[in-house]
């Protein structure tokens, strides 16, 4: 709308009409409203409370302690995490890689035992090698010695009820783990393939070897000769480490549960403190294999990413995880001389099919194969760096990593990895290496 101001009055269409002022106002109907502005006084608002006091910063967390001069993740620390193994220091360690030798050796510990004898063997045969033994166990039984022998029902497949009754006749006792029946997996897994002998527990041995004559004069009626195996003498604190192994398994052969600990995994560690650097060699770490654990194979990742220069590796049933193959290949490329020793012949002969599936994906990754070319190469140990050597009863396959229960003793000292790697190329010297050339 428009509006003008004409001698002092307004003109216009606005619904302002005559008469209005500042402070009246014409509705749209004409009636006169009357505006008023009042001022409401302000009430000031009350002060706010004082806000509370801080509370104080907490303190800062203290800083870790230094590491010992000479410790930090060392190999007793790094395989108990990984292997849950009892490790220690002061040991006396021997390597056999002959049967005979081997047999000689546990016989001399038998007939010397004053106290106890413990016998575990996944193979237990009733020939020649096995009447020996149980010859001498007899003997010790008769010297007052507590004698004791666990056995496997599949390992023992073949051995006559009657060596078995003259064992428990001679006041040996005699248990066999996991016989067929209406349980879990009918009884038929998981095996007990550990292999140890330990007197007085002082002193132990454990490795590949069972009792048996393939060890001493093999099997095969062409071409026949002794298998090819390795074993592990120990005198020293390891000992009663492998002793308390076997009172798990003769517990567990029985029925009874282990110890909640155990299963739960809740035990403190045992040598977790040991460091190769400071203590008197040699350092050994006994490894129990269980089903579902990995131990072993964890051990083998903790090793090939360590490794600097070596791992020299013998197995006699060699069927890798994809996660075995891969540290190995991935340790190849890095640079490390990765050098695996198989059989080329089996006493199951359907086993080298799967064998040979894993050849091309190593040698493709700069993994070097040799092939045994004797009758048997039934050894299960590593050596790496010339520093690190394991010798036990695991094989590198879904059974021995996974299933079964097992035994190995891990050993880190200078000298004895400098035997092993001795011992390693006198079995390539007759041995054939394989070429990639032949598997593609």
């Amino acid at each position: 709308m428009t509006e003008r101001r004409r001698g002092g009055k307004w003109a216009g269409t606005s619904p302002f009409r005559k008469g209005c002022s500042t402070g009246n106002l014409l509705d749209m109907s004409g009636k006169s409203v009357r505006h008023r502005v009042m001022a409401h006084a302000v009430t000031p608002a009350p002060p706010a409370p004082p806000a509370p006091p801080a509370p104080p910063a907490p303190p800062a967390p203290p800083a870790p302690p230094a590491l010992p001069v000479g410790q930090g993740t060392s190999f007793a620390r790094a395989l108990w995490r990984v292997a849950s193994a009892d490790v220690s220091a002061g040991n006396t360690v021997t390597l056999f890689d002959d049967g005979t030798k081997t047999f000689e050796a546990m016989i001399a510990m038998i007939d010397e035992a004053r106290q106890s004898v413990v016998l575990e063997s996944y193979i237990l045969r009733g020939d020649s090698v096995g009447m020996r033994f149980a010859a001498a166990l007899g003997a010790a039984v008769q010297r007052g010695v507590h004698v004791r022998v666990l056995g496997d029902w599949i390992g023992s497949r073949g051995t006559p009820g009657s060596f078995h009754t003259a064992l428990r006749r001679s006041g040996v006792e005699l248990r066999i783990f996991n016989r067929p029946g209406w349980r879990r997996w009918l009884g038929l897994v998981p095996r007990d393939h550990r292999k140890l002998l330990v007197a007085d527990g002082a002193i132990g041995l454990t490795g590949g070897i069972g009792i048996g004559e393939q060890w001493q004069t093999g099997i095969l009626h062409r071409r026949r000769s002794p298998w090819r195996d390795t074993c592990v003498r120990i005198a020293g604190p390891a000992a009663a480490d492998m002793a308390r192994a076997f009172e798990g398994m003769w517990r567990r052969t029985a029925g009874a549960r282990p110890p909640r600990a155990k299963r739960r995994l809740t035990r403190a560690p045992k040598g977790g403190d040991v460091d190769p650097a400071t203590d008197a060699p040699s350092v050994v770490g006994i490894v129990e294999g269980e089903p579902g654990r990995l131990r072993i194979g964890r051990a083998l990742h903790i090793q090939a990413a360590a490794a600097q220069r070596s791992i020299w590796l013998a197995g006699a049933y060699f069927v890798p995880s994809f996660a075995e193959t891969e540290a190995l290949s991935g340790a190849a490329r890095d640079g490390v001389d990765v050098r695996i020793l198989v059989p080329s012949k089996y006493d199951h002969p359907w086993i080298r099919r799967f064998t040979t599936r894993f050849y091309n994906r190593l040698l493709r990754n700069g993994v070097r194969i040799w092939e045994w070319r004797g009758e048997m190469m039934h050894a299960k140990s590593t050596v790496v760096d010339g520093q690190w050597v394991r010798v036990g009863s695991t094989d590198f396959n879904p059974f021995g990593v996974v299933i079964n229960f097992e035994l190995d003793a891990l050993i880190e000292d200078g000298a004895i990895g400098t035997l092993a790697e001795e011992m390693f190329l006198r079995d390539l010297a007759q041995s054939t290496e394989i070429r990639r050339k032949r598997h593609r």
